[in-house]
């Protein structure tokens, strides 16, 4: 009692709003055991609904595709990511603050407004066939600004002097930088690839626009299925979701912990 006594006002409005965002996923984490096929009415306990998940063969297809979405624009947005932070970190060139600027365009853009120009880029421009290969472009594109990011953060606390006394060694550039400069920036390198793979993950928005027929992924599942009315089912996929990236995001943060 003493402890409650005594929160601040701050400290109250924090917990507040920690329960204002928090009750809705606790509604749905204790309607996904729900022993009913609605989810507004409470029969009892089951694990019924998670076991469907992993019978029912469309969720396992998009569960597939979004893992291979994500595994894809993981890698390349992490590669693409780093090159390009440590280049703009270590170069000075004439147009590097507008280069830098337009970098993170994608990140104050509303994803609605990149989905569009994606996907008006990709039929009338390109005239590329939506599927698979256009949405793991279309995630490359807004991961890459999140890497750079990260990995700046921890370019700012690296210590030269350990690329200079390698190169004094005589080391040339190349060797320098696989063997001194990446073992330094490998945490955040690590969290920066793990919060591309997040992102790539839950992504609804950008993907809705640039998914063509067989790319389906687990969140266009769980919006297809809610036009049907929300079920113990869905529930129980979008707890799963949760879950994963959570645990994903949590892990990202120790990395960028270290990283930083």
């Amino acid at each position: 009692m003493k402890i409650v006594r005594y929160l601040d006002p701050l400290t109250w409005f924090t917990v507040l709003c920690y329960i204002f965002l928090y009750i809705p996923l606790g509604v749905l984490s204790v309607f996904s055991f729900n022993d009913s096929r609605f989810s507004v009415i409470w029969q009892g306990f089951t694990w019924e609904w998670y076991g469907k998940l992993f019978k029912d063969p469309q969720i396992m297809d998009c569960l597939y595709n979004s893992v291979v979405i994500a595994l894809a624009a993981m890698v390349l947005s992490t590669i693409i990511g780093t090159l390009t932070a440590y280049g703009l970190y270590r170069f000075r060139f004439r147009g590097k603050i507008l280069f830098d600027g337009v970098l993170f365009l994608p990140i104050v853009t509303p994803e609605i407004v990149v989905g569009i120009s994606l996907l008006i880029f990709y039929t009338s421009i390109i005239h590329m066939t939506l599927g698979l290969y256009t949405v793991i472009i279309a995630h490359v594109a807004f991961d890459i600004p999140f890497v750079m990011l990260i990995v700046r953060a921890r370019l700012q606390g690296m210590d030269r002097a350990l690329e200079e006394a390698s190169m004094d060694l005589g080391a040339d550039e190349w060797t320098t930088f696989f063997k001194v400069t990446i073992p330094q920036l490998k945490p955040g390198i690590i969290a920066a690839a793990l919060l591309a793979f997040t992102l790539s993950f839950d992504d609804f928005v950008i993907t809705f626009f640039v998914a063509g027929i067989g790319s389906t992924t687990l969140p266009l599942q769980i919006y297809s299925m809610v036009k049907l009315g929300v079920s113990p089912k869905i529930n129980a996929l979008s707890l799963l979701i949760i879950l994963f990236s959570m645990a994903l995001i949590t892990i990202a943060d120790r990395f960028q912990r270290k990283a930083v």
